[in-house]
């Protein structure tokens, strides 16, 4: 399931039903995001997405990811709008009937979406707002999956 959100979330909550019913899952991995203060440089972190199209996009990695994992099930979440400092941004869980698998789905899921995923991400500070860009050390990070030839390998 992939979801956007407005709303603040509690990841604990989303992780106990996530969980329930999973008789035949040997293991659940998460990722919770959480806003930076950034040494008081960032009052606010806003994420902007287009409807449809961003949770589409990520719905399509999400696929691969079950697929090239072997996972039995995803759970997206992502805010958009403004997040203070110490509100969490992003999860991710992932499912699997070993840890691995779990383990390693999360950590390509969260390269995807900082990297990847069609979102546009402002910092608003003291001295104003500025965009952000994904750094070299998040390409980098989902370059070690051979992302370029996988999604050339796995496009339609």
């Amino acid at each position: 399931m992939i979801r956007l959100t407005y709303d603040p979330f509690d990841p604990g909550a989303l992780l106990t039903e996530f969980c329930r019913g999973r008789s035949e899952v040997g293991a659940v991995a998460t990722f919770t995001g959480i806003a930076r203060a950034e040494t008081g440089a960032t009052t606010a972190l806003e994420l902007d997405a287009y409807p449809g199209f961003t949770e589409a996009e990520i719905g399509k990695v999400a696929d691969r990811a079950r697929a090239r994992f072997g996972l039995d099930d995803s759970l997206i979440l992502h805010r958009v709008g403004k997040i203070a400092p110490g509100e969490p941004v992003v999860f991710v869980a992932t499912a699997a009937r070993h840890r691995r698998a779990a383990f390693e789905a999360c950590d390509f899921l969260m390269d995807y979406l900082k990297s990847k995923a069609p979102f546009w991400k402002k910092e608003h500070g003291p001295d104003g707002a500025r965009w952000v860009e994904p750094r070299p050390e998040d390409h980098a990070d989902l370059a070690r999956w051979d992302w370029a030839r996988w999604e050339k390998e796995t496009s339609p």
